[in-house]
């Protein structure tokens, strides 16, 4: 995965006529008193997909910091659900926000098992696997992004965002830009206000071409252009 990550950034620069300077940032040693140093060089800041709790914390500061800064992210799938539990953390004051995978007992479970997922799962059957049609909403980053109403992309991931928070996020200013065609499944999420703050379920970085680069890449690649004052530099530092 993180080679497909990293080989669809470079065509999202290619594509925006840059010079592409990556970098990569250990998650578990990510903390608040660091971030600023560790991540200050960066345009642009993705999180990858992956399992397990080792280095949440840290994705979560990563998140943090670049919705404050207000420096262009792309989530994908655990990047997605890291995003909206730092975006649940600061809307509800709270530091008991988070996904059951990590903490089943938690107080805001903002991430979790799908309701039809849970019997399965004790038949070791909870992966979401294969192509899903996602409809996205008219005038958001996402469907800007893509040009059309509606999309197919790869998932492959056993959580998902709880729609019991849905409401109330929403008028936080989380925007639930990308949904499955019945609405019942949260696929692509974003940040109101932000130059360009978008997390997605599905696994975009299988879609991509050297000189066709995924048009969610494309998009976040050129806000971190946006984001260069006129006359800077032409490489492009992500992380």
């Amino acid at each position: 995965t993180y080679l497909s990550v990293r080989e669809v950034i470079k065509h999202a620069a290619l594509y925006h006529g840059r010079k592409l300077d990556l970098f990569w940032v250990q998650s578990e040693q990510l903390t608040e008193e660091n971030v600023s140093t560790a991540l200050a060089r960066a345009q642009g800041i993705v999180v990858p997909g992956g399992f397990g709790i080792r280095g949440i914390e840290g994705m979560v500061v990563a998140v943090r910091y670049a919705r404050e800064n207000n420096i262009p992210y792309l989530g994908l799938c655990l990047g997605m659900q890291v995003m909206v539990i730092e975006f649940a953390r600061t809307a509800f004051c709270t530091t008991s926000a988070n996904s059951t995978e990590f903490d089943p007992g938690v107080e805001y479970p903002v991430i979790d098992l799908m309701p039809e997922q849970r019997d399965l799962e004790r038949m070791g059957g909870t992966m979401r696997l294969g192509s899903y049609t996602c409809r996205l909403m008219p005038g958001t980053k996402a469907s800007d992004a893509y040009g059309v109403n509606l999309i197919r992309e790869r998932h492959r991931h056993r959580f998902e965002f709880n729609n019991v928070y849905r409401e109330r996020l929403a008028a936080c200013g989380l925007v639930f830009s990308g949904v499955s065609e019945d609405n019942r499944l949260v696929e692509i999420a974003e940040v109101s206000g932000h130059p360009w703050m978008v997390g997605c379920q599905f696994h975009p970085e299988f879609k991509s071409r050297p000189d066709r680069p995924h048009p969610l890449f494309a998009a976040f690649v050129g806000a971190a252009v946006e984001a260069v004052p006129p006359g800077g530099q032409r490489h492009l530092p992500l992380a």
